[in-house]
C-alpha cells in the first residue's frame, strides 16, 4: 500500500524504479517537504529564518507519569503560550491544535501523537500568512504572492475546505521589498530540499517587526481551479493550460536528465 497520499516520496520511488516520468518533487524532496522537523532542519541548514520549535517522539508522550510532565515543562519553557502541535507528517492541517494552556498542550500532544510518531511544536506569532508558489528544477522561478486571510484562530482543516471560510488576496498587498525577500526565500527553500517541478512556499510576515519566517514547503500543492498555485501564476501570467504544460515537460526533462 502506497503511504503518504502520494506526497512523501514512497510513490516517487515506485516511478523511478520502473523508469517513468512524473510531475513534481523526487524523492528526496517529497520525502523533506512531508516531514516537517527534517524539512526544517534543512531550513537551518540553508540559513533561512522559522520560528521557534521543538521535536517530540510519540514514546515521549505516551510515556510514564513522571516524564511526560517534564516534557510539558520543558515545551513551555522554550516555547510559551500560544504555541501549536503537529503531527510531523501529515499536510492539510490533519492533527493541528492550538494550545493556550497546559491542559490543552496535553491533549494536542496526545492528539498529534495519534497521528504520527513524531511530533512538532511551534511557538505561536502574530503574523500575516503569504505563500509563494515556485515552477521549475535546477533554475526555479517564483510567481507573484499570494496571502491567505482567516478569522478562525488558525488556518485549520474546516477553514481551508469550507466554502468561504478563507480570503485569498492574490497578489498579496506586502510592500516591495517584503515581495522580494520573500520570492529569495521561496527560491532558497525550494534548493534547500532538493525539489523539482513544482512547489508552494508559506510563510509568516511578522508586520511589526518586519520579520520574514518561513512556514513550510508544500510538494503536492491544490491544483484546483480556486487553488492558490494555478491562481498565483495565473496573476503571473501562466494560464492553467500552460502550467500544465510546463509541469510535465519538467518531469519528462528531469528524468531525462538521469
Amino acid at each position: 500500500m502506497i503511504s503518504g497520499f502520494g506526497e512523501d516520496g514512497t510513490l516517487q520511488r515506485l516511478f523511478e524504479s520502473l523508469g517513468m516520468a512524473y510531475v513534481g518533487c523526487g524523492v528526496l524532496g517529497s520525502s523533506l517537504g512531508m516531514d516537517k522537523l527534517a524539512a526544517k532542519n534543512a531550513f537551518t541548514h540553508a540559513g533561512i529564518p522559522q520560528v521557534a520549535y521543538r521535536g517530540v517522539t510519540r514514546s515521549e508522550i505516551y510515556s510514564n507519569p513522571c516524564i511526560f510532565p517534564k516534557v510539558c515543562d520543558d515545551l513551555e519553557e522554550a516555547l510559551g503560550y500560544p504555541c501549536f502541535v503537529k503531527p510531523a507528517n501529515l499536510g492539510s492541517s490533519v492533527g493541528i491544535s492550538k494550545a493556550t494552556n497546559r491542559q490543552e498542550l496535553e491533549a494536542a500532544l496526545d492528539n498529534a501523537a495519534s497521528y504520527d510518531r513524531r511530533v512538532i511544536v511551534e511557538a505561536g506569532v502574530v503574523a500575516r500568512e503569504v505563500e509563494c508558489s515556485i515552477l521549475g528544477n535546477d533554475d526555479p522561478k517564483a510567481s507573484v504572492l499570494g496571502e491567505t486571510q482567516f478569522t478562525t484562530d488558525f488556518y485549520d482543516y474546516e477553514t481551508k475546505y469550507t466554502d468561504g471560510g478563507a480570503k485569498l488576496l492574490i497578489p498579496s498587498p506586502v510592500p516591495d521589498d517584503v515581495r522580494d525577500r520573500i520570492q529569495e526565500m521561496a527560491i532558497k527553500a525550494f534548493k534547500a530540499i532538493d525539489g523539482s517541478g513544482i512547489s508552494r512556499v508559506d510563510f509568516f510576515y511578522i508586520e511589526a517587526t518586519d520579520e520574514i519566517l518561513i512556514n513550510e514547503v508544500n510538494t503536492m500543492p491544490g491544483f484546483t481551479a480556486t487553488s492558490m498555485y494555478p491562481k498565483m501564476w495565473e496573476a503571473s501570467g501562466v494560464a492553467f493550460p500552460d502550467l500544465v504544460d510546463k509541469l510535465i515537460q519538467l518531469g519528462m526533462e528531469r528524468t531525462g536528465s538521469k
